[in-house]
């Protein structure tokens, strides 16, 4: 049988009633012991880094995660992290590049009821977790929830309440899981089992999402300069940027990235992507030095890309070819 590190981090999965509402409380080896059939599956162990509520969840908690990982990698055949679902797909994703082409499967699952509810989803979700994590096939870093596999890359959170929270974005689900069924998608590509995966160690967290509204104000791209050393700025459409009188975007975004940051737009849309290309309003951004484009990748993705692209303070040219690589799914080449 598979060995299989499960890594408890909290979450609603583990979370309990408590005077000011719920709260995680139940440990790894509690939730476990909690789900039927699993023995069957694989031999695990079980180690709890951390026990929060993932809203907590920061850039310091996914190196710790991607530490434990690299740590015990040679080890074991899989892992399964349970996570909150408010930020996992931020996890999913950061963990993509930490560890990127893992020929064995990283999953992160958790659930939208508690493990103790008596009509939790917790339950189906580990084991198919599991399920997903010792198919021979399986490799790198994916979501498993309601019976979807996603690409670490192409999930978000769609849902607050209903069991199906996640959807892929721009890219189909890799595969499906009925009962005690693995039904992959045709043409989807397999990791080369033969590679080692490639274990990067520094984020820088520099970085902010900005949304274009009706009459922001470009003196916003001033204000940050401080605290943030790159920008994701979600426009309009599909990649437009205003010019108000009194104030001028365009000044205020090449002033930013010419003193050395960098601004990544998207577009604000949840699907189908960014292209500068077609508009007058998006054409003067389109090739100018230090402006990166996210065409159709996911906030989630962005986000953490940015970060992993920026460690270790790179050139300007390395950051680029950093940020354009397409890795575990996250961009149509």
């Amino acid at each position: 049988m598979k060995r299989v590190l499960v890594i408890a981090t909290g979450g609603t999965i583990a979370s309990m009633p408590e005077a000011d509402g719920l709260a995680p409380a139940l440990t790894g080896t509690e939730l476990v012991t909690r789900v039927p059939l699993i023995d069957g599956l694989c031999h695990m162990d079980v180690i709890q880094p951390m026990n929060i509520d993932s809203t907590n969840m920061r850039p310091r908690d996914w190196m710790l995660i991607a530490r434990e990982i690299a740590t015990a990698y040679d080890r074991y055949d899989a892992f399964v992290i349970l996570h909150g679902t408010d930020t996992m797909a931020y996890t999913a994703a950061a963990l993509s590049y930490l560890i990127q082409g893992s020929p064995k499967p990283i999953v992160l699952t958790g659930s939208q009821q508690p493990m103790a509810n008596p009509f939790t989803d917790a339950k189906l979700n580990l084991y198919h977790s599991l399920l997903w994590a010792t198919d021979d096939r399986s490799s790198d870093v994916c979501i498993v929830f309601d019976g979807k596999v996603i690409a670490g890359t192409r999930a978000r959170k769609q849902r607050t309440m209903s069991f199906n929270a996640f959807t892929s974005v721009n890219y189909p689900p890799l595969a499906y899981l009925r009962g005690d069924r693995v039904a992959r998608a045709a043409g989807m590509p397999i990791v080369d089992t033969r590679e080692a995966p490639r274990v990067y160690g520094e984020l820088d967290d520099r970085v902010i999402v900005i949304k274009l509204t009706p009459e922001l104000r470009p003196s916003i791209f001033g204000l940050l300069r401080d605290d943030y050393r790159a920008i994701v700025l979600e426009t309009f459409g599909i990649g437009g940027i205003p010019e108000y009188e009194g104030g001028s975007f365009r000044e205020a975004i090449f002033s930013w990235v010419e003193s050395g940051r960098t601004l990544v737009l998207t577009t604000q849309v949840p699907e189908e992507g960014l292209d500068l290309g077609v508009y007058e309003v998006g054409r003067a951004y389109a090739n100018h030095p230090g402006i990166l484009r996210g065409d159709d990748m996911t906030i989630e993705a962005l986000v953490a890309k940015t970060m992993w692209a920026l460690g270790g303070s790179p050139s300007a040219d390395k950051v680029s070819e950093r940020f354009y690589r397409v890795i575990n799914h996250d961009r149509t080449a």
